[in-house]
């Protein structure tokens, strides 16, 4: 009987809202390097151009919609009565939260937030930052960095994470190209756990072996469906 479910959701699923798909192998994202936007080496080498970088990305958040994959995991969330549903994200956008989805545990960070390095303080921020930029928590200036987990970096609520994962019976990874650890390992420490697995993509990512079965195509058309079918019947949709 399934109860718990954990949904990770890659860069897939915001695709088809017209958010790129973050390629490493390029070593380009958004036409910067890798190594100047998304590493800390890169924020200390020029904290100005990473400030300016997010910023830009932030403001294109503004025009982006959720789409129906997303609205399908909202609605999941709200009429799963057998258990929990997490949604665990690698995205750094807003799409679940314009969705109206609770508790989404953001493992890379989020662009709608700024943290403190001196206070460690995180919270909600929808301007433009600067290396000029103050704390709202201990008042210092010139600490605060996009709160994203950038290459090399520890990424966040692992705890918590694995621990919804040791009490799932079904796993559903969404538009994740299965490259980026620890996310791709998710399928397997659920299926550790007696959990039934299935990936949602366009084609099968690099782990999509270990799944029991995969649903490929948009996930806008695929994931609305095998919701439907989970909520009204309790039973997983096969293709």
């Amino acid at each position: 009987m399934i109860k718990n479910i954990v949904v990770l959701t890659g860069a897939g699923i915001s695709a088809e809202s017209g958010i790129p798909v973050f390629r490493s192998e390029t070593g380009l994202w958004e036409q910067e390097r890798v190594e100047d936007v998304a590493t800390y080496d890169g924020f200390l080498r020029d904290k100005a151009k990473v400030h300016g970088f997010y910023n830009k990305m932030r403001l294109s958040l503004a025009d982006k919609q959720a789409n129906p994959a997303h609205l399908a995991l909202t609605r999941l969330q709200r009429e799963w009565q057998s258990g929990k549903v997490t949604i665990v994200t690698q995205n750094i956008d807003n799409l679940h939260e314009k969705a109206q989805s609770k508790d989404v545990i953001h493992m890379h960070g989020e662009l709608m937030s700024l943290r403190c390095e001196r206070c460690d303080y995180a919270g909600f921020f929808d301007g433009e930052s600067s290396v000029e930029s103050v704390c709202p928590a201990c008042g210092h200036k010139g600490c605060m960095r996009p709160d994203i987990v950038w290459f090399g970096e520890t990424p966040y609520e692992m705890g918590v994470i694995e621990e919804h994962l040791s009490q799932c019976n079904l796993f559903l990874s969404i538009g994740t190209s299965g490259v980026v650890y620890p996310a791709a390992g998710f399928c397997r420490f659920a299926k550790a756990v007696g959990a039934q697995c299935v990936e949602f993509n366009l084609e099968p990512s690099a782990v999509g072996s270990s799944f029991d079965y995969g649903l490929y195509g948009k996930a806008s058309e695929t994931l609305p469906a095998f919701v439907e079918h989970l909520l009204s019947t309790g039973e997983l949709l096969r293709p």
